[in-house]
């Protein structure tokens, strides 16, 4: 049986990603729209591009994501992780650049929580002697 969609999860921070990878022309669809209009720009589709640029795969592939939390930056993260987890899901042979590449690490640094007492999570409220 020849699979013609591949599924990963890709997450950053609160955001998370789902993403399916069809055999296509390199299309980004993110939440229903052109990932450029979707992040408002083209600086971020290079984060989004350099999985398929290292495992060179590049417009093999349509991107159809589905985006929840986070903000514009921490989804753009989590949307190459995900492409890059299904590229995996693509081929077993994409692991070692992916990985060298530092693209299948989920990033774990999230936000601290606040502490009761203070102000936020490191922050004191100020101190008055009198």
């Amino acid at each position: 049986m020849v699979q013609d969609r591949f599924y990963a999860t890709g997450k950053r921070k609160n955001a998370i990603a789902r993403v399916w990878l069809t055999p296509g022309t390199g299309k980004v669809i993110v939440n229903e729209m052109e990932a450029d209009a979707y992040f408002g720009g083209t600086f971020k589709t290079q984060k989004i591009e350099k999985p398929f640029k290292i495992t060179e795969t590049a417009e093999q592939y349509d991107v159809m994501a589905t985006l929840k939390g986070g903000g514009k930056s921490a989804q753009v993260d989590a949307l190459s992780h995900g492409i890059s987890r299904a590229l995996l899901e693509v081929s077993p042979e994409n692991r070692l650049p992916l990985k060298r590449s530092g693209l299948l690490t989920r990033d774990p640094r999230v936000k601290e929580r606040k502490k009761y007492g203070q102000k936020a999570a490191r922050a004191k409220f100020q101190f008055s002697k009198r």
